[in-house]
């Protein structure tokens, strides 16, 4: 119950974070406990998501359900570099959990709309990739002292390494695409 009651307050805490209320800390834990309860909430929405797009094709055996995971994973280490990218170009002494912490609720609603959303397809995933990018921007101007282009670009890498980070991997994996 408590990952419920911690996914409860986050939503709280994005709400406050949209809508600019200094309130929005309240809602989150900035710790490593605090972390590791929002990484295992973005891993349980992650299985569901691997789930619910196996439902045509059946559940994908442990090998392949981990492969999948490892993949998702892979949205937390575009959050963690664009953070520690961002830091590092500005010699910033930010803690890296106050933006990880909220980010990694925030992938946990790209996840769970862009499960839905690819039953659609397309050009509607770009509108979920601008409304992620938002929320990232929001997290940057109210969690840290950035400038709004700072900001503005914090949330464009980060979203352009979600989307990067995965298809260059498939790109380098399939021997269809190998250039020998």
């Amino acid at each position: 119950m408590k990952l419920w009651a911690a996914l409860s307050s986050a939503f709280a805490g994005w709400r406050k974070i949209v809508l600019g209320d200094a309130g929005w800390r309240d809602h989150f834990a900035f710790s490593a406990p605090g972390l590791v309860t929002a990484i295992l909430i973005y891993f349980f929405f992650a299985f569901l998501a691997i789930a619910f797009a196996s439902m045509n094709i059946g559940m994908p055996g442990l090998g392949g359900i981990a492969s999948a995971l490892i993949v998702q994973g892979l949205s937390l280490a575009a959050l963690a570099l664009a953070i520690q990218g961002t830091k590092a170009a500005l010699k910033s002494t930010q803690p890296m959990l106050d933006l990880m912490v909220p980010g990694t609720y925030a992938l946990v609603f790209y996840l769970i709309v862009g499960a839905f959303l690819s039953l659609i397809g397309g050009p509607i995933l770009l509108l979920l990739w601008v409304a992620l990018g938002y929320l990232l921007y929001r997290l940057a101007r109210l969690a840290t002292l950035w400038s709004v282009g700072v900001s503005l670009a914090f949330a464009v890498l980060t979203v352009l390494l979600l989307v990067a980070m995965p298809v260059t991997l498939y790109m380098l994996s399939n021997p269809a695409a190998s250039p020998i």
